[in-house]
């Protein structure tokens, strides 16, 4: 008896095979990924999420945020879509310290997690941790600011969330960058807790009317102080004080370009979900385990680290950037199941 198949069901085993020849797998995984709550950074987690279950067969590959900036909101969200079936998380710790016993009793009931964008402290039961080294995104950042000063002034730092584990290793980078001057750079104060939008309103704006004429430079080493004080140096108009930001929002970028800021440190969130759903789906799998003996980079929070990649965006690479973040991740993901994995 001859089959006539369907046009769409020809289509489907292209795609099947497509797949197969790339040297991924169809598997019936159910992977979400989970940050600590609504931010914008995490915005391309959902395209990543979108391209990482058609590219490698995932069955369902979903982004879910927690309503708010709350540990226990957090936690809930992943019990609950344990209890749905979902067979792997990728996970902003809420709180690097209190995220672990969710991580352990996932990983008691046979699912893997891994740590995206910020890791947990060790000892934990995440599998890995995918995410900027902030330590060396915000010494190169303000290595740059300095540069742009003439090496010479006052700088503020502007810090993100105290909750969020990146922030110690961002405020320790800042302040080693501004002891290798000895002395020529003065850190006049670091600002933290600004990134939510009307804590990056209030405290940027009253600290430019006190000291804008005692501040040289500023950098900003979180998503929304970066766009309010592109805005607000912009608002100032004579460009006399020098900023980096971080990340690529459209604001900042158009700052960049009119002269009003002079950098920004991109991230690479959308490589953070893309190769962590592709790892997690490895490891839901059961086909594979993490290699205790991998170049692993060791950070104070973890022994399990790698970099998603970091660079300085300004006026010379605006236009080429994000083709040097599609390069970077399609280097980690297509070395990572040999340089971090062992595979049936």
């Amino acid at each position: 008896m001859t089959m006539t198949r369907k046009p769409a069901a020809l289509a489907a085993l292209a795609i099947a095979a497509a797949v197969v020849s790339t040297g991924a797998f169809a598997s019936d995984n159910k992977i979400a990924l989970i940050p600590g709550g609504p931010h914008p950074y995490f915005a391309p987690w959902e395209q990543a999420a979108a391209d990482a279950q058609k590219d490698f067969g995932i069955a369902a590959v979903d982004f879910k945020v927690p309503t708010d900036w709350k540990l226990n909101l957090q936690t809930e969200l992943i019990e609950s879509l344990a209890a749905q079936g979902y067979t792997a998380f990728g996970i902003f710790p809420g709180d690097a310290v209190g995220i672990n016993s969710t991580i352990a009793e996932l990983k008691s009931a046979g699912i893997p997690s891994a740590a995206l964008a910020g890791c947990a402290q060790d000892p934990t039961d995440a599998a890995f941790c995918l995410g900027t080294d902030v330590y060396n995104s915000a010494y190169l950042g303000t290595k740059e600011l300095i540069k742009a000063m003439g090496g010479k002034g006052n700088i503020v730092h502007i810090a993100g969330l105290l909750v969020d584990p990146n922030t110690t290793l961002r405020e320790n980078a800042v302040e080693t960058a501004v002891n290798e001057t000895n002395g020529a750079v003065t850190l006049l104060q670091t600002v933290a807790d600004t990134d939510a939008q009307e804590a990056a309103d209030q405290k940027i704006s009253a600290l430019l009317a006190a000291q804008k004429d005692d501040i040289d430079g500023m950098i900003a080493t979180a998503y929304i102080p970066s766009v309010v004080a592109s805005k607000l140096l912009r608002q100032l108009g004579d460009k006399r004080i020098k900023f980096i930001g971080i990340d690529d929002d459209q604001i900042v970028l158009q700052a960049i370009k009119d002269g009003f800021i002079n950098g920004t440190m991109a991230q690479n969130p959308y490589g953070q979900g893309y190769v962590g759903a592709y790892a997690l789906d490895l490891l839901a799998s059961g086909d594979c385990t993490m290699k205790d003996d991998a170049p692993w980079i060791k950070t104070p929070q973890t022994a399990r680290f790698i970099d998603s990649g970091t660079m300085v965006i300004n006026n010379d690479n605006i236009d080429s950037y994000k083709d040097d973040l599609k390069a970077i991740t399609a280097d980690i993901q297509g070395k990572f199941k040999d340089t971090y994995m062992t595979c049936n």
